[in-house]
């Protein structure tokens, strides 16, 4: 079969095509702008940050932010490898526990699937300020605070149920035929599981692996707050913290720190992005 691309090209006329790019640029301007002001801040000096009449972009810029900032808040590589390890075991126990239970819920009949799939919905309608205090006393019996297992299974609960809903509607878009065919050939529910439903999932997977990763180091400030006491399991945000000093804030390197601490999320994203992309194309041929 093939396709008339000139077709699809020509599919706009000129002036849709100049609304449609002006379109997406006002969205990415306003999506952007606070970044790149955060990063000029980080390139000023701190006596330029509110001289009058305000200047956009600094004059005799430096990165010198970037550097005195480790001296400001000593332990700042442990926060941020507290969040990168929080945000991983998070996502690796959310895809553990919701691959399985989103297979379940996009093939297999049961009672009560429609209210399980209402109640995790229910469960987003909630913060987690909300149930600080109960979460607080379970912990507190439980012997865990002060610890990661604090920070983390509180997260998990509040990421399971949109991965569920997110990767149980990517299965069901598989074809039931390809399960049928490897039952008719003698395979078990497990082996058709692993051998045929999990490649062609593996793209679904990489996006609710992206979106866990990124609700888990963002949410991680209320939860360090209540659930922890101790320097040395403080996540990201609660580093960041440092400077706010009781006279000023140190505002170039706070915008310093925050684009340091983004970067090893921004680097796993980039590289899901990529392995994502890549099993679009190839999982469609196999």
């Amino acid at each position: 079969m093939s396709y008339d691309k000139t077709a699809l090209i020509n599919r706009y006329r000129w002036y849709e095509l100049v609304g449609i790019y002006a379109g997406i640029a006002v969205f990415l301007t306003f999506v952007l702008a606070p970044f790149v002001e955060g990063f000029l801040v980080s390139l000023k000096p701190l006596s330029q940050l509110f001289s009058s009449p305000y200047r956009f972009f600094p004059e005799n810029g430096s990165f010198d932010a970037y550097i005195t900032m480790w001296d400001s808040v000593p332990g700042f590589a442990r926060y941020i490898f507290n969040s990168f390890f929080i945000s991983t075991i998070a996502t690796l126990v959310v895809l553990l526990l919701v691959v399985p239970a989103s297979y379940a819920f996009a093939r297999f009949e049961f009672r009560g699937r429609g209210q399980l799939l209402g109640a995790f919905l229910a469960v987003n309608m909630f913060s987690g300020a909300v149930l600080l205090i109960p979460l607080f006393r379970l912990m507190r019996s439980m012997g865990v605070l002060n610890t990661y297992f604090a920070m983390i299974v509180p997260g998990v609960a509040f990421l399971i149920p949109t991965a569920i809903w997110l990767l149980r509607t990517y299965m069901m878009r598989i074809p039931r035929e390809l399960e049928e065919a490897a039952y008719v050939d003698g395979a078990s529910y497990f082996y058709t599981f692993r051998r045929v439903v999990l490649p062609l999932a593996m793209p679904g997977i990489a996006v609710v692996a992206i979106t866990t990763f990124i609700g888990a180091y963002a949410q991680q400030f209320i939860f360090a707050l209540t659930f922890n006491s101790k320097t040395e399991y403080m996540p990201l945000p609660i580093g960041l913290f440092a400077y706010f000093g009781r006279q000023e804030v140190i505002w170039n390197e706070l915008m310093a720190a925050s684009f340091v601490g983004i970067a090893p999320a921004m680097i796993v994203i980039f590289f899901l992005q990529r392995y994502l992309v890549s099993g679009l194309t190839a999982g469609a041929v196999k």
